[in-house]
């Protein structure tokens, strides 16, 4: 039987954009359907004891950017640690993924784009002239941009939030199977592991 991973995610995470392509192979090796929900993240860290990065000391803003140099490397991504138009106000680019669910469409390739966007290509996610242009070029609907906008996205998108909270996710990338939480894309191969063996979910 199919099994499903809920993926809570931020576009404007280098860590979710770092880990989607790993997270990607593994679902498909193991026939997982992948459940997308983008979270507002600074709405998310203030309500679970998170900080925005500005305001972490900066002891650990500097071991995040070492981090990040592992990371790129080992991964073999190229990207930028400091993006141009980052951080930006995710709420619409995380709408049009929810738009383009409701859409019948396949999230990924936008996810992985809308990504690219950010820490590759240094697009000005905020910026909905932005956000059509990409909208064409992968031949999705323009019409999407409005949606993302509609009270059902808003609804889900709320939604989304209190389900993480529920689902005890305080940041992003968190992959939830079966009720137990892999938070960060360092934790990948604990998720496939469990998605190979099917064993219980380890909880508190």
């Amino acid at each position: 039987m199919s099994r499903s991973v809920d993926y809570y995610f931020s576009v404007q995470s280098p860590w979710a954009f770092i880990g989607f392509p790993t997270f990607l192979a593994a679902a498909g090796r193991h026939g997982a359907r992948i459940n997308y929900k983008p979270v507002l993240l600074g709405e998310l860290f203030a309500e679970t004891g998170g900080m925005p990065l500005a305001k972490r000391h900066p002891v650990r803003q500097r071991y995040r950017l070492v981090e990040l140099k592992r990371w790129r490397e080992a991964r073999g991504l190229d990207f930028h640690l400091a993006p141009a138009h980052w951080p930006f106000d995710p709420g619409l680019v995380d709408r049009m993924i929810i738009a383009a669910q409701l859409d019948g469409d396949d999230p990924a390739p936008l996810v992985a784009r809308l990504g690219a966007g950010v820490w590759q290509r240094q697009e000005n996610l905020a910026d909905p002239t932005v956000l059509a242009a990409i909208l064409a070029e992968l031949g999705l609907p323009a019409s999407l941009l409005e949606a993302a906008d509609s009270d059902r996205a808003r609804c889900i998108y709320q939604g989304n939030h209190d389900a993480a909270l529920e689902a005890d996710v305080f940041g992003s990338p968190s992959y939830v199977l079966d009720g137990e939480v892999f938070w960060g894309q360092d934790r990948l191969d604990f998720l496939e592991s469990a998605l190979a063996s099917g064993r219980p979910p380890v909880t508190p």
